[in-house]
């Protein structure tokens, strides 16, 4: 799983930096000296990013701390009703009979229940980082310190101050407080967990750079919850991406309608003219003519040569695993000091298969996406698992999703959402808004699912029987 942190960024214009003096290199005066405290311009960076890095650990696990710290009170709260007269009027209180120990019994199995709720619910570190606080949230957090405070409130003036003897009538309350607790509990359930599972709106997720689009259905969700499931999508769903093949289809494009120059031999028309252009307009125009054959041939071409580097790729794996079978059959026959162990088999075979491999890799120019470790790592993993060669290419021959890439490969884990409206309003209806990182970004339209009637018809069985008449003539 990968940390992935949202910040929002606000669509305004920035100002202008004020413009500064082109002489100020020749009117300041610079004074420099030596100090023991001087510090580089590289440490300056380095406390920069140590600092940064605080700050996202510190709102990562804030989450946390608060709902720790809610769950203590919310458990410890009964607890301290029923100890406080016990302690500070234990002479005056009545004699609890079998109906208050079974409430004790009910008011220890409800805490119990309580807390490993809590635990399932809050007590998990944050998948990501948003950019503002989740409404339901707050609202729940509010709404379980109102209720405690309220109990507290209740608790001091009728039973402290009074210091009130019926200590059955304590338990009681204690317990009422807990069942008030539960159904809070399941109402966080239900807002955080139930009410999104019913999809609502469908979401069209297109990456900028290559148009590589999905389609996904979601529930009732804020514009940063809903970012934050696209980009899980995402990291399951969408092909690394690959920006080798962007640049070579730049090239390709610059090189096909790219202009002519025109030069003039007489010398009699200056350059700019009216004929010079038009010349230039021509020749352009004849070469784009041309330049969908050529684009043609040129993808024809590469597509040949990854079909023939595919072929020897495959020849060349399936060698190797040939190979490494009858070698099994030989250490089954040899001594256990002659047996060669899986990763060692593993190096032994891959540089067989390493030059088809890398050309293959280089041909479909994704050789950035695996590195020689990860490799080996793989087919280690596939020789123990005993797995055919196929299922050894099934990774090279097509791009897989990035989760199934190292973490350094991704080229970030730090997005930025873009959004006209608020990140903590829900998506509507027509809501639009961008997920920007590194490289490219993922831009998001939302649309609401219609509402489907079905309706019924009824058809008579009797509407199907027809009558047959034979007849002499007929062939039948």
């Amino acid at each position: 799983a990968c940390h992935i942190e949202l910040i929002l960024h606000p669509s305004f214009s920035y100002l202008s930096p004020l413009l500064q003096d082109d002489n100020w290199g020749e009117t300041t005066t610079a004074v420099t000296g030596t100090s023991e405290l001087s510090i580089s311009q590289e440490e300056v960076v380095g406390l920069g990013k140590e600092l940064q890095d605080r700050t996202q650990s510190f709102r990562r696990y804030l989450p946390l701390a608060v709902g720790v710290c809610m769950g203590l009170l919310v458990v410890a709260t009964p607890l301290v009703f029923l100890l406080l007269p016990a302690v500070l009027w234990p002479d005056r209180l009545q004699a609890c009979g079998a109906a208050c120990e079974g409430l004790f019994l009910s008011i220890s199995f409800k805490l119990l229940i309580l807390l490993v709720a809590i635990w399932a619910l809050f007590l998990r570190a944050g998948r990501a980082s948003l950019t503002r606080v989740c409404v339901y949230r707050a609202f729940l957090t509010t709404l379980t310190l109102l209720l405690t405070m309220s109990y507290w409130l209740f608790y001091g003036v009728r039973i402290l101050d009074a210091q009130d003897e019926d200590y059955h009538g304590i338990v009681q309350f204690a317990v009422s407080l807990v069942d008030s607790q539960l159904f809070v509990h399941y109402l966080a359930v239900v807002l955080l967990e139930l009410r999104h599972i019913q999809p609502c709106y469908s979401v069209c997720v297109i990456r900028s750079t290559d148009g590589e689009t999905r389609h996904y259905n979601i529930g009732q969700l804020s514009i940063q919850k809903a970012a934050l499931s696209i980009l899980e999508f995402y990291y399951r769903d969408f092909p690394i991406h690959n920006p080798a093949l962007l640049s070579a289809s730049k090239h390709q494009a610059a090189k096909h309608l790219a202009g002519l120059k025109v030069y003039n031999v007489d010398g009699k028309s200056p350059p700019g003219n009216g004929n010079q252009s038009r010349a230039m307009v021509t020749a352009a125009g004849k070469r784009k003519e041309t330049a969908h054959n050529e684009l043609y041939y040129e993808e024809a071409d590469y597509e040949r040569r990854v079909r023939k580097r595919r072929a020897r790729l495959v020849v060349a794996v399936e060698e190797a695993f040939t190979h490494v079978r009858r070698m099994k059959k030989e250490d089954e026959q040899a001594t256990p000091s002659d047996i060669m162990d899986v990763r060692e088999a593993a190096l032994a075979i891959f540089p067989s298969m390493a030059r088809a491999l890398q050309k293959y890799l280089r041909t479909t120019r994704r050789q950035h996406c695996h590195s020689m470790e990860s490799i080996q790592k793989h087919l280690a993993f596939c020789l123990i698992n005993n797995m055919s060669p196929k299922a050894f290419l099934e990774a090279y021959l097509a791009p897989g999703p990035t989760l199934q890439y190292g973490a350094e490969r991704w080229m970030a884990d730090q997005w930025t959402l873009v959004s006209e409206a608020s990140v903590t309003s829900g998506i509507k209806e027509g809501t639009e808004f961008l997920l920007r990182c590194l490289d490219f970004s993922l831009a998001v339209t939302v649309k609401k699912i219609p509402y489907i009637r079905v309706t019924e018809e009824y058809i008579d069985p009797k509407s199907h029987k027809f009558l047959l008449l034979l007849q002499s003539e007929t062939s039948v």
